[in-house]
């Protein structure tokens, strides 16, 4: 049987690029049930796509399981970040059965208020500056490029997923200082407004935590941790990181269709 959850949020699946961890997000909709689907921005990759086109058959699938949600059990709320930016302009309209939104607030089952959004609405508080940016936006693609090699040969070993890009992230002090700063400009946010908390995403660090009597949840990404938010039927809320459950289930592995036709974007 599916394993039934409230709510779930998912951000940062960057759909059309290259790291985007679609097979094991399409086996963690298949193996469970939510009434609200929370897409916390970054959904679709559209820089990266502006730079390479690439669209497998498993980011397909994914969004057409999402579609499908929506159309039957599932309420589906759209929330666009940076990467998916274009979309930001229809902000309270309706796509077929799916709501799009720039923020909003989720009341949690114990009544809790939370404040949802992306996250990139902090960059200018969090950055230090456009030098600095670039560096990290380098930086990170050189710690998604040892990711994507490790586990490489990670599978060829027989061995599950690794976020060895995380593992790194977590010791470098100048990302903990940008991360720390983010969680704070959020908890600003949510505090000038008397909310409880903020649910977000952008940084791609799933964590829970408090800060100034308000809780911050960030449900990660699908890029590096392949974690969710959840929120169950008594309103507790807790991080799934789906590479290590995956493990017992039987994750959904890529098919040769699913390769792109450029081998460059391998």
């Amino acid at each position: 049987m599916k394993k039934q959850y409230k709510t779930v949020w998912l951000s940062d699946i960057h759909l059309g690029c290259k790291d985007c961890k679609a097979e094991y997000l399409l086996d963690f909709l298949s193996n469970h049930q939510f009434e609200t689907i929370y897409l916390v921005g970054d959904i679709i990759d559209m820089w990266a796509m502006s730079k390479q086109f690439r669209w497998p058959d498993s980011h397909n699938q994914v969004l057409h399981k999402i579609w499908q949600l929506s159309r039957t059990e599932t309420n589906v709320i759209y929330l666009p970040g940076n990467h998916d930016q274009p979309l930001q302009k229809y902000n309270g309209m309706e796509f077929g059965h799916i709501k799009v939104l720039r923020e909003t607030i989720h009341v949690t089952q114990d009544d809790k208020k939370l404040l949802v959004l992306h996250g990139d609405q902090f960059d200018e508080e969090v950055c230090f500056g456009p030098f600095h940016a670039w560096i990290g936006d380098k930086a990170y693609d050189l710690l998604l490029f040892i990711n994507r090699w490790f586990n490489r040969i990670q599978t060829l070993r027989g061995k599950p997923y690794w976020s060895l890009a995380g593992h790194i992230k977590k010791h470098i002090k100048g990302a903990n200082l940008a991360i720390d700063r983010y969680k704070q400009a959020c908890c600003n946010r949510a505090k000038s407004r008397g909310l409880d908390g903020v649910i977000c995403g952008h940084i791609h660090h799933p964590e829970i935590c408090s800060k100034r009597q308000v809780t911050y949840f960030n449900d990660g990404d699908w890029i590096e941790n392949c974690s969710a938010l959840t929120e169950n039927e008594e309103g507790h809320l807790e991080l799934v990181y789906w590479t290590k459950l995956a493990e017992s289930a039987n994750v959904i592995p890529i098919k040769s269709s699913d390769k792109p036709k450029d081998s460059q974007a391998a």
